[in-house]
């Protein structure tokens, strides 16, 4: 089989007020402030896809995201931001919250954003290790405290706080309110890694697929086009080359059957 064009992609470590004291293994902390992110700069072969690793002392802001068609009308470039979260690690009765218990029109989606209670308003779903939620933009989400998960999404930064717990940071909500609808989430864009594979999230802008790379249940075709390869709790040999949980490595059309190791892997793709 012929080697396979692959390369670790340079990480970011970034600071935020909800982020850790300490990094969990296997990241180096470095930094005096609280890292909340660690971003892989995109490669200028996928740079529509951005991966990154969040971890949570505290709650994040309540907040939500434009699609491609809003960002644009917004004058704040063409992409927005659809997600995928793979929860890590999860402290016990950890939560993130996404979508809401009940339908909120948009008097009442503003007045809670406006006092608070849309906390309370937001259904708070108990995660653990292996579970996964597919974030559509416009979907209205928080992570809990004690989450630690791997982020898949387009690669944009564009975030509409609504409701921030006080804290002294910026809110956007007129352009929150403008693209944020008051939904519950569907279950349908739930899953979670179990099995000898398969498909986490797929959508007009990227899939996310698993594999068990200790069992031969399950192959994603690699043959077409650049993937991004995220170890999720081993480390995993692709060809000649090792990829080590915490990082992330681009690989060009490859087979995936070459991809061997001891644990779980995620697989990005741009949707062709």
């Amino acid at each position: 089989m012929q080697e396979p064009m692959i390369r670790t992609l340079p990480r970011k470590f970034v600071d935020k007020v909800w982020g850790v004291e300490c990094l969990p293994a296997p990241f180096p902390h470095l930094s005096d402030e609280r890292i909340g992110e660690v971003w892989f700069e995109p490669p200028a072969e996928l740079d529509e896809l951005l991966v990154k690793y969040i971890f949570t002392s505290e709650r994040l802001s309540v907040q939500s995201h434009p699609n491609d068609a809003q960002a644009a009308e917004m004058g704040l470039g063409k992409t927005g931001k659809n997600e995928c979260w793979v929860i890590l690690e999860a402290e016990p009765d950890a939560t993130i919250a996404v979508g809401f218990d009940r339908a909120l029109d948009a008097d009442e989606l503003r007045k809670a954003a406006l006092d608070g209670s849309i906390v309370d308003l937001l259904t708070w779903h108990p995660v653990e290790k292996g579970h996964v939620f597919y974030i559509p933009a416009g979907t209205v989400h928080a992570i809990g405290a004690g989450v630690s998960l791997i982020e898949v999404q387009q690669n944009s930064d564009i975030t509409f706080r609504l409701y921030d717990y006080g804290r002294p940071r910026e809110l956007h909500l007129e352009q929150g309110m403008a693209i944020s609808h008051g939904k519950p989430y569907p279950a349908s864009l739930r899953s979670k890694i179990d099995g000898p594979g398969g498909v986490l999230a797929q959508s007009s802008h990227f899939s996310l697929y698993f594999r068990d790379c200790k069992t031969t249940g399950f192959e994603v075709d690699l043959t077409g086009g650049p993937a991004l390869l995220i170890p999720f709790d081993a480390p995993v040999l692709v060809g000649d080359h090792s990829i080590e949980p915490g990082e992330c490595a681009l690989v060009a059309a490859y087979s995936s059957d070459g991809i061997k190791g001891d644990g779980i892997l995620l697989i990005a793709q741009a949707a062709g």
